[in-house]
């Protein structure tokens, strides 16, 4: 008769420790460079949805950004910063500054002539009546060609040059850095570009202030003045002027920049509306008031250093150094002197800045590429400004 009690060899066999292993299989042998299993498949799940959501998302913004810049083609916007947005920025300078200076060449002509020799006329419109009834009409736009070349090259230079170092300073100091010192990256970016674009505009104004300060004019035309002066004096004598020419063009467009934004908002202030609310005709008005208010800021700004270039053009002897020569001026003409044809220069920069080319070329460019227009403001991007300059 079988037992119902386990004998002792059978109880040994159960609990002994090489019977509880030998049913369980021996654990792998992972090497360290084979690939983990996940333990969890839930989370397996979700990492792989999030990985295909960025790759979806990279996609999506790819194609965002094609249907940008196609809408732009089609609506003939221009991209901002783009190779295509800094020529038609350098385009419009080179026609607005350009084709603005050659039409008030007849009050630039009074004004050097003034500045020169303060007993030459006793007033502008004696001096427009002796001018062209001895010279004619022709004779009131003496020196329109190098003003024409001259500013166009400024332009080109200042208005090119000043979008590219405002990208580049912005770069530079970084989005939260840019956005804090907003205006001051933009006066940098502006006086950097104007120190280039007075190299170019130079050579030109040597020649305009001496074909309007000579009677008759020294030389028939802008490169026959041009082979004259480095005749005498070599390629030296083009850029006597250059000093004083930097001090007046970068505490000029300084000034520009920082009251024109601030005199346009002011005037928004004063109105009963928002800017928002007003036609075209109304803002492009309030743009031409800020922009004469702030010309009149800028001339008086600039106009000593003004009349030293056309002195220093005029009678600055060849091998005169620099800081002789101003000292020589000042002696002969004292610290009112500085200040001769003051009146007429506010008139022409006001006149300047209210032309329509700077008010249609500037503000045409800035709508194609989005940027705000006076009176907005908005971190990665310029106010409106006037394209005139004196």
């Amino acid at each position: 008769m079988p037992s119902f009690f386990s004998t002792t060899n059978i109880l040994r066999d159960a609990f002994s420790s090489q019977a509880i292993y030998a049913s369980n299989p021996p654990l792998e042998q992972h090497s360290p460079n084979a690939p983990k299993q996940r333990h969890f498949s839930a989370w397996s799940t979700i990492d792989d949805g999030d990985t295909k959501a960025g790759a979806l998302s990279v996609e999506a913004q790819k194609e965002i950004s094609q249907a940008s810049v196609g809408a732009r083609a089609k609506t003939g916007q221009i991209e901002l910063y783009s190779p295509k947005y800094y020529a038609a920025c350098t385009f419009g300078g080179l026609m607005a500054c350009g084709v603005t200076h050659t039409a008030v060449t007849p009050l630039d002509l009074v004004k050097c002539r003034r500045q020169v020799d303060p007993k030459m006329y006793r007033s502008n419109i004696e001096a427009w009546g002796k001018i062209s009834r001895a010279e004619g009409l022709r004779g009131t736009f003496t020196g329109w060609a190098p003003t024409f070349l001259g500013y166009s090259a400024q332009g080109a230079f200042k208005y090119g040059g000043y979008e590219y170092f405002k990208k580049f300073y912005s770069d530079l100091a970084g989005e939260e850095a840019a956005h804090r010192y907003k205006t001051g990256l933009y006066l940098a970016a502006s006086a950097s570009a104007e120190l280039i674009a007075d190299v170019a505009l130079c050579p030109f104004e040597a020649v305009k202030v001496r074909m309007q300060t000579t009677i008759p004019p020294f030389a028939s035309g802008t490169f026959s003045g041009i082979s004259v002066i480095t005749g005498k004096e070599g390629t030296a004598g083009l850029y006597k002027g250059l000093y004083p020419l930097w001090g007046r063009q970068i505490p000029y467009t300084m000034m520009k920049f920082a009251s024109f934004e601030t005199i346009v908002e002011g005037i928004y202030g004063y109105m009963p509306k928002s800017k928002s609310d007003y036609g075209k005709g109304v803002q492009t008005g309030v743009s031409f008031a800020g922009g004469y208010l702030a010309g009149i800021l800028c001339a008086v700004v600039s106009h000593p250093a003004d009349v030293m270039v056309s002195k220093l053009n005029a009678n600055r002897q060849p091998g005169e150094a620099f800081g002789p020569a101003m000292g020589r001026i000042y002696k002969d003409i004292g610290f009112s002197g500085l200040w001769n044809g003051l009146v007429i220069r506010i008139f022409m920069i006001g006149t300047l800045t209210s032309l329509p080319p700077p008010n249609v070329i500037h503000p045409t460019i800035q709508k194609s590429s989005r940027p705000p227009t006076a009176g907005q403001q908005e971190s990665t991007s310029i106010p409106a400004i006037p394209f005139s300059e004196s």
